[in-house]
């Protein structure tokens, strides 16, 4: 199991969010007041730093500094990641904040996706609208791809959140892994030090994401020698 703590950057408590047990992946807001800091604090502590790029939604939503909409071109869109890949040049991989217009447009996002194979960075689809093209694009241009299985926070209610971590475990238990999204508010934090230390006794051992894309081509060249 893999779990992506984003949308960190804005708020300095978003530091609470580092002390969560366990091999937890975060993904970091570009240019926002405390992205790089906290970036720089993740790294050091050798967990997987994402960037946590805005992109256009359907609902028109304000997107903050270092977005991508369905209007630029690809030198712009070029220029918006190389300008977050610099401000935390050790990220190994990107996953959308919002998204929901973009991910379904196959221009921006092939755009994307070349600049990822230029830098060899994977792709996290947060999987914000069921029509994303990202993974047959991903698939094109020979990018690393997996997605979101479940939100575990879209209420913060500890019940709530609870019961999101344990259809993440049976997702998990179902199809042999399984990656879950939350974001730094303080009630999914407690939660989060409350469920993770039990995932051992249920046989489920939490990774950083970039560790599933080793593992499930480990297992594909696997099956493919089998054969």
């Amino acid at each position: 199991m893999a779990i992506i703590i984003d949308d960190i950057g804005y708020r300095k408590t978003d530091q609470n969010a580092l002390t969560l047990p366990g091999k937890i992946s975060y993904a970091f807001l570009p240019h926002t007041p405390f992205a790089k800091e906290l970036a720089e604090q993740a790294n050091s502590s050798k967990k997987d730093v994402l960037l946590h790029i805005p992109m256009e939604s359907t609902s028109g939503k304000l997107l903050g500094p270092g977005a991508i909409t369905s209007e630029m071109s690809e030198e712009k869109i070029n220029a918006q990641l190389a300008h977050a890949l610099a401000e935390i040049p050790f990220a190994v991989g990107i996953n959308n904040h919002m998204g929901s217009h973009l991910t379904k447009l196959r221009k921006p996002m092939a755009s994307t996706m070349k600049f990822l194979k230029q830098h060899q960075l994977f792709f996290i689809d947060s999987m914000t609208t069921s029509q994303s093209k990202t993974r047959a694009l991903a698939h094109v241009y020979g990018v690393p791809h997996l997605q979101r299985h479940v939100f575990l926070d879209n209420h913060t209610d500890a019940h709530y959140i609870e019961q999101q971590f344990k259809v993440l475990i049976d997702k998990a238990q179902l199809d042999e892994f399984a990656i879950g999204i939350a974001h730094p508010h303080p009630e999914t934090i407690t939660a989060l030090k409350q469920l993770i230390p039990h995932l051992a006794a249920q046989n489920i051992e939490l990774v950083p994401v970039s560790t599933l894309f080793n593992q499930l081509n480990n297992t594909r060249t696997a099956q493919l020698t089998s054969e």
